[in-house]
């Protein structure tokens, strides 16, 4: 039988993103207000329709850029000022997942070191950076005093994958320098990992273990007294991608 396209329903591909961030010493993810139907004045994760001649990286990072001005991280490039980790997430297919029609979603975990406020674009009526516990959870009030309200379609979903995904690669491998400027000190990666996990860690023995991991971190010479007290040490990310021994998340 000669393949035939017509004989196939159409549907449509999107990527949407989830982009991590902490800010105030909190795990934050960005969330735009939509400003049309469907969902309309609800908050939802950034993204979009695929273009007919890019592929799902090209949109993918065309989507971070567009909102939040971060370009994709050169991993050839060790301290590159303004970029973003990015990587593909999982792909989302419920039938009815989009009322519009069907539509595939191929998500992606993005992470950054503290970003200033967001602009809406597209059709986005607003944007924010909000704590991703708020987000995740059901009814009740947020810091601001706003209702909280699921997000729209299936985004808090992958948001928790998101966020699991982000939780368990810090563990193994060294993403958690995605979250720190290119030059860093122990004391603020280590607020990285608390953020991130939800928990509070020991600095002696955090300072041990990063720093006694081949290839973690690599002293750069320097200091600073940006978060007071004595001059601190600082480092940047080294050549590891994975950490042995791991960073072993706490069972609380």
């Amino acid at each position: 039988m000669p393949y035939d396209p017509s004989a196939f329903p159409p549907f449509a591909v999107t990527v949407d993103l989830v982009v991590l961030t902490v800010r105030r010493h909190s795990l934050c993810a960005l969330t735009v207000r939509r400003g049309e139907p469907p969902f309309q004045g609800r908050w939802a994760l950034p993204g979009g329709f695929v273009r007919a001649d890019e592929d799902l990286a090209q949109a993918a990072a065309r989507e971070l850029w567009e909102e939040t001005g971060l370009r994709v991280h050169d991993p050839s490039v060790p301290a590159q000022d303004n970029g973003a980790h990015l990587e593909q997430l999982a792909t989302y297919g419920d039938p009815k997942r989009d009322p519009r029609m069907r539509v595939v979603s191929v998500a992606h975990l993005a992470l950054a070191p503290d970003l200033p406020a967001p602009r809406p674009g597209g059709d986005a009526s607003n944007a924010r950076w909000a704590p991703v516990e708020e987000l995740l959870q059901q009814g009740g009030y947020g810091r601001d005093g706003e209702p909280v309200a699921p997000l729209a379609f299936d985004h808090a979903q992958i948001l928790a994958d998101g966020v699991e995904r982000a939780r368990s690669k810090i563990e193994y491998s060294s993403l958690a320098t995605a979250f720190c400027p290119p030059e860093f000190t122990v004391g603020e990666l280590r607020r990285v990992y608390e953020a991130v996990w939800g928990v509070a860690l020991d600095p002696r023995n955090f300072h041990r273990k990063v720093t006694g991991t081949p290839g973690f971190l690599v002293p750069t010479g320097g200091t600073t007294t940006r978060q007071g007290g004595r001059p601190a040490q600082l480092f940047r990310a080294g050549g590891a991608t994975l950490l042995n021994p791991p960073m072993l998340r706490p069972e609380v």
